[in-house]
């Protein structure tokens, strides 16, 4: 199983990206899938989820408002839209299931600029 994230740049204070993940099979279309992100120096954390049943959402409170997870279930891949970046926002990005299930892939780094 491979989960490919990708989309990351530097971008200043203010600006957006768009972040993708594909995943090999269908595990973007079965799982509850969720974003990560690990800081340098911090800990992995989860910044946002969403349900594969009924496509619901949740945020960590620092991304509520600026950022959006959805999916596309044809083509197996889940994306992160992120607006009104902030330089606490820089860390690499990671896709997995909510559960952490498979091994992480390289994730994608987001600098944000002051």
């Amino acid at each position: 199983v491979q989960l490919q994230a990708s989309g990351g740049g530097l971008v200043q204070a203010g600006g957006s990206l768009r972040l993708s993940c594909s995943a090999s099979g269908s595990i973007v279309r079965d799982y509850a899938m969720a974003w990560y992100r690990q800081a340098p120096g911090k800990q992995r954390e989860l910044v946002a989820i969403i349900s594969n049943v009924d496509r619901g959402t949740e945020y960590v409170d620092s991304v509520k408002g600026r950022f959006t997870i959805s999916r596309d279930n044809a083509k197996n891949i889940l994306y992160l839209q992120m607006n009104r970046l902030k330089p606490e926002d820089t860390a690499v990005y990671y896709c997995n299931t909510i559960t952490r299930r498979f091994n992480w892939g390289q994730g994608t780094l987001v600098t944000v600029s002051s």
